[in-house]
């Protein structure tokens, strides 16, 4: 019991001191450099004690921190941990078991356990979406996906299981590696891979460049789109964009060890005038990787099940629809516009394609939502509309 109490403690002294203003993974690393007394097993513990807290999202509110935390350890881990053993003892042979099973035994334990708590939002979410999976795969941490240079591919295969890292391959260029690999410290080379999510890396089905199209990766945060662009017609050319200059200097970065030379960069605030930058500017294609709930990755960032406020869905998609007819009078007519985003809620997707489809000369081509969770893998929305 001494040591389940102790563990108890440092998680909820984090847990006390923590309140979503800033990534749980940057809060953490800040924690415990200030906290330099906690070994590498406490700082171990109480990451996975916080983060499996989290991931059982509302569901048994009205239960105590402590039962709360043994029964979301229970879910979301394969071996037993103190905690859980202390307060659900007589579970802890099931711990191996299926997600599913878990799920099971916890609601013939706790009759107020309600799946639907845990992803606990009331809007609707997208076609494709299951609510039952969702919730089930909240409890299931992602992989970490790489998309690999097909002239590399062997070598960090080999590289990995050298060093008796599990890895599975999925088509030709994407590698599934247990979230948390690292990776700088195994793969020596600039520009071999880049981490992308498995279902990122698909929203390139829908862009179909062509030779020296002129293409604006209008929201480009680090550049993973613009990467994926540029292998799928390493002849395009690129405007890429954003209103932060930190990221656009993360993006240089990237694209300097994917051996990406030349390309425009500016930045833009898109929900103003940007006619004195663009006003001569026509492209052949633009992505938007649009601002959005990232709904879609809370598996990543679990704290969001707890402190996201669902009134920002709709000014979400506000904001979608003020960047979506800034940008589309940069367009050709015929070409298309790509509109991506990681969330799983209709009033950021399907609605907002319809509210462009009736209010710009955009007429939809295809969309998809992502399913990533039975891939261990995000969840987005992708769109490709024509202008008319």
């Amino acid at each position: 019991m001494m040591k389940a109490a102790h563990q108890i403690r440092a998680f909820r002294q984090i847990l006390e001191q923590y309140n979503g203003n800033v990534p749980l993974h940057r809060f953490l690393f800040t924690y415990f450099k200030q906290h330099r007394e906690m070994g590498s097993s406490d700082r171990r513990w109480a990451t996975r004690h916080i983060y499996s807290y989290f991931r059982l999202g509302r569901a048994l509110a009205d239960h105590d921190v402590d039962i709360r935390l043994a029964v979301a350890d229970f879910l979301c881990n394969a071996e037993p941990g103190m905690v859980t053993s202390y307060f659900l003892s007589d579970l802890t042979a099931f711990q191996g078991e299926s997600t599913v099973r878990k799920v099971e035994l916890i609601r013939e334990r706790f009759g107020s356990f309600n799946l639907d708590d845990v992803f606990a939002f009331s809007a609707e979410l997208s076609e494709g979406i299951t609510r039952y999976e969702l919730n089930l795969a909240s409890f299931v941490q992602p992989d970490l996906f790489i998309r690999v240079k097909l002239s590399a591919m062997d070598e960090i295969i080999a590289r990995l299981k050298a060093n008796h890292i599990e890895c599975r391959q999925i088509g030709n260029q994407t590698l599934a590696l247990p979230n948390g690999t690292k990776l700088e410290q195994l793969i020596q080379g600039a520009g071999k891979y880049q981490v992308q999510d498995l279902s990122s890396q698909k929203t390139a089905l829908f862009f179909e460049p062509r030779e020296w199209e002129y293409w604006w990766d209008c929201c480009a945060a680090s550049g993973g789109k613009s990467l994926l662009l540029h292998d799928l017609e390493p002849k395009v050319q690129l405007l890429v964009s954003d209103y932060r200059s930190s990221s656009l200097e993360n993006l240089d970065e990237r694209f300097r060890e994917a051996g990406i030379r030349k390309y425009q960069k500016k930045v833009l605030d898109l929900v103003a005038n940007n006619d004195p930058d663009l006003h001569h500017y026509e492209f052949d294609g633009i992505i938007l990787d649009a601002p959005c709930s990232g709904s879609g990755t809370w598996r990543r960032t679990p704290e969001m099940l707890h402190y996201f406020d669902p009134v920002k869905i709709n000014s979400f998609s506000r904001l979608q629809k003020a960047i979506s007819g800034n940008v589309v009078k940069y367009l050709k007519p015929g070409k298309p516009l790509i509109y991506i985003t990681c969330s799983v809620f209709r009033e950021e997707n399907e609605y907002v394609v319809s509210w462009m489809q009736e209010n710009l000369p955009l007429k939809l081509e295809r969309m998809e939502t992502i399913t990533g969770y039975a891939e261990r893998a995000d969840s987005m929305f992708v769109a490709r509309l024509i202008k008319v």
